[in-house]
């Protein structure tokens, strides 16, 4: 009778297991992804064996109710103790293997911060439906991002930063109606800003800097109400500042340097809640408006290497805080006004214009 007891509890155990563990065809989708990668120093997958992926699989979790794997989070930098241990961050080669869209229920892809992990994204990631967070910055991920990326309505964060990608910014992606953080950066990636950026409602960081985007800064990217920070630096951009970032709500980082940007400083960049501006290594021209005030509160504005002319105002004087100022390379000239925040600043604050006077440097 003992016997018969002990088979009827191992049997019991083993149909409770199979009921809450995740289901075969999750635990083979995640075997066939790792098995497409190479990770030899930290030894972040001995912990992917057994038959339940939901119980102490690292970077693995899964849906309570429907044991379904929700969420794979997968850092190369991180404090984790296997990385304190090891003394090292990680390193992990191979690629991403389409086996990985077989788990339906993705919510969450973190694949962050490997530096050798190689190929393309794969185009039947945007097939997920419950996906929200796409993160795979760091790598050497190549081509081009999916065309049809838009598909994923619920994403609300994409970032592909420092990879190899190439292309354009696919149109589809503007459908992307809850996405919150958008990061680009540091890729290959070509062409216009789509026009229709203004759709993107939701956005609160919008991170294109180190590319080769070309073409305006669309007028429609000022529709969104939500955008913090706006990076564009360091791309192929070309015609004038729209005047209307400077009467966004919430804008407080503008960086626009190293670009083709031309045409005159809208004065409402000058009198707005930007508390960062950088639009050095551009081709602006004319003078420098005379609108600072009490509002003004900058912790940085570069100006610097554009074509600037004429004095430096000397509203200036009057702004409540001008942590950095950089107007050096230009074409400014006529006394450096007196008082804060001239008193502060360094000589190469002003270095390399046409005629500027006064201390930081020579007398007049």
């Amino acid at each position: 009778m003992k016997t018969v007891f002990t088979i009827f509890s191992v049997l019991v155990s083993t149909v409770i297991s199979t009921v809450n563990g995740c289901p075969p065809s999750d635990r083979a989708a995640l075997l066939a992804f790792k098995a497409a990668l190479h990770e030899p120093y930290l030894g972040i997958f001995n912990s992917w064996t057994g038959t339940d992926c939901c119980h102490n699989w690292y970077g693995v979790s899964c849906d309570l109710q429907s044991h379904r794997v929700a969420d794979i989070n997968l850092r190369g930098e991180s404090e984790d103790p296997i990385f304190e241990r090891a003394h090292r961050t990680g390193f992990m080669t191979g690629f991403m293997s389409p086996e990985i869209c077989k788990l339906t229920r993705l919510s969450s892809l973190t694949i962050a911060d490997w530096k050798g992990i190689t190929g393309e994204i794969p185009k039947c990631i945007t097939s997920l439906p419950f996906l929200r967070i796409l993160d795979l910055i760091g790598n050497k991920l190549s081509g081009e991002i999916p065309a049809d990326i838009g598909r994923l309505k619920r994403l609300t964060v994409l970032n592909v930063a420092d990879n190899q990608l190439s292309g354009r910014i696919p149109s589809s992606l503007t459908s992307l109606s809850n996405l919150m953080h958008l990061d680009l950066r540091n890729n290959k990636i070509s062409g216009p800003v789509p026009s229709k950026a203004g759709n993107l409602s939701m956005l609160s960081r919008d991170l294109l800097s180190g590319n080769m985007i070309s073409g305006p800064i669309p007028v429609s990217i000022c529709r969104i109400y939500r955008l913090a920070d706006l990076d564009l630096s360091m791309n192929k951009m070309s015609g004038v500042i729209p005047p209307c970032l400077g009467k966004m709500a919430v804008l407080a980082t503008l960086n626009l340097d190293c670009n083709m940007l031309m045409g005159t400083i809208p004065t409402t960049l000058l009198t707005s809640a930007i508390g960062n501006l950088n639009l050095s290594r551009n081709a602006m021209e004319g003078n420098i408006p005379d609108v600072f005030g009490l509002t003004s509160y900058f912790t940085v504005i570069d100006l610097s290497h554009n074509k600037l002319r004429g004095p430096i105002p000397r509203s200036l004087s009057a702004a409540s805080y001008i942590g950095h100022l950089d107007l050096s390379y230009n074409h400014l000239c006529g006394r450096i006004p007196a008082g804060a925040p001239f008193d502060h600043l360094e000589a190469s604050s002003f270095m390399y214009n046409d005629c500027l006077c006064g201390k930081p440097l020579r007398a007049c």
